[in-house]
Order: structure tokens, then sequence, then C-alpha cells
């Protein structure tokens, strides 16, 4: 049965990142979430995308758009764009809702994901980068126009140690890391793409069980190293049909060999 009064949220701020909210969105759909599903968006968003988007959400909301302004604290985190996750925070503000989960539009469901409704605020994945800290890609929150105040108030007054959400979020819900484990979620509902290469080991083990992954990187900067990739490929392959053929290194018998074996894995 329909569950009316929860559900699944995200945030698109552009149309690129539209793109990856509609990935998110059939994904749920596709493994049958009995939650409602809603998109948050800013008046940059074309008409064109909101028309796509209310295809596959159940609510597409328009909100203000939030920035930190903290130029400083985003040079250091080397993502200056980040500074409007701030918007983020008025997931608080769908008290429609009495419990909700937050997905960034860059993260998808691998399967059914409703046991997350089972967890309190706060609850989510530590980050891959500081565990003390979570990551605020996936978390499970209560709408609460109060809680919306505070935070707003705390960014006023404290600002952001990272200049963006999550910096922010972990500063307000600062005993996370100690509090309760029950709020602490697996790393696979936030499996962070780059610890894949740092701890192979632990992809191998666990890797199959994952459920969200979170690729923590924009579509626009996927589409650009795939653009990359193909113009790489297409250069190779104009030396190949030109006659310039490495036989004793990248077009040896045995690296073609090992690419047809990762391939067939």
């Amino acid at each position: 049965m329909p569950v009316t009064d929860q559900a699944f949220v995200t945030l698109s701020t552009n149309d690129v990142y539209c793109q990856g909210a509609l990935v998110l969105g059939k994904s749920l759909r596709n493994h049958e979430t009995s939650r409602q599903l809603v998109v948050m968006i800013t008046p940059q968003v074309s008409s064109h995308m909101r028309t796509s988007l209310g295809k596959v959400f159940d609510e597409v909301l328009e909100v203000d758009l939030l920035d930190s302004a903290d130029s400083v604290r985003l040079l250091l985190l080397k993502r200056p764009e980040l500074g409007v996750t701030f918007t983020k925070i008025q997931c608080w503000t769908l008290t429609q809702y009495t419990k909700c989960v937050y997905m960034d539009a860059d993260t998808i469901a691998l399967r059914n994901i409703d046991e997350l409704f089972d967890r309190e605020e706060l609850s989510a994945a530590p980050d891959s980068g500081w565990p003390d800290c979570f990551n605020s890609g996936v978390f499970v929150f209560r709408p609460s126009l109060d809680t919306f105040k505070y935070i707003l108030q705390y960014a006023r007054d404290h600002g952001s140690f990272d200049g963006g959400d999550q910096g922010l979020l972990n500063s307000f819900f600062s005993n996370w890391a100690t509090a309760d484990i029950s709020k602490h979620l697996p790393f696979i509902y936030n499996l962070s793409i780059s610890s894949v290469y740092t701890y192979i080991p632990a992809f191998k083990q666990f890797g199959s069980e994952a459920k969200v992954p979170h690729v923590s990187k924009s579509v626009s900067e996927l589409a650009i190293q795939e653009a990359e990739e193909m113009l790489k490929a297409e250069e190779e392959r104009r030396k190949w049909e030109e006659g310039h053929i490495d036989y004793m290194g990248r077009h040896s018998f045995d690296n073609i060999q090992k690419k047809l074996d990762r391939f067939l894995q």
C-alpha cells in the first residue's frame, strides 16, 4: 500500500542535475517503493524539464536558491559550486510529510530501500573522507519548520566548515558520531565511488551488497570525462587505420587479451 505521509526527497538546481534526479526517481520506482517521490527545484530549471520531472515524481516543488557565499572554505574544498547546496536544507520545510529520506541527485537505488524509513533523524552513512562526519548525500530526517529555522540561524552565526551543506549539517547535528549508533547507516546506503579505489579489498568483499552508490560528481563532469575518453578512443582508432600500430605496447596481443577478459568479466 502507498504510504502518503513519507517521501524520498531530492534536489535539482539546474537542468543538468535534473537528469540525475530523473534517473534516481526511476530507480526508486523500478524497485517499487511505497513512498512518495519529491523533487525540489530552483527557478533555473526549465519548463521542459519540469514536465519530465512531473512524470516521475509525485511532487515537483520550486524552492528559493540559497547560497552559503563562503568562497574561502569552498576554495579549500575545491568545489565552489557546492555553495548552492545550502538550498538542500529547505527539505525540512516539507511538513506535509512526517518522515523523509533525502538523496542527492547523483545517487541511485539498486534495490528497494524503504527500510530506511525505520530509522530516525538524523540517520546517515559515514563519509569516506572523514568517517566521524556523516555524508549528507543520503540521510533520514523529520520535516520541521522549527528545525529549519534553527539550522538557518546556526548557518548565519557559524557558517559551514566546508562552505557547503555537509559541513553545516555535521556541525548542527554534532553528536552524530558518538550519541546513537543506530543512526549510523551502513556504508552500502551511500557508497562513495572514490572509496572503491582506496579500499579495493573491502569493495570486493562487500560491494555486491551495495544499495545506493553515490557518484559524487556532477552529471556534467561525467559527461566531460566520457567525451574525453571518446576522443582518445577515436584518435587511437585513426592511428590504427593509418597503420601506426603499437605491436609491442598497448596493441600487443597480451594487452588486447586482457581488455577482452575484463570486458567478459
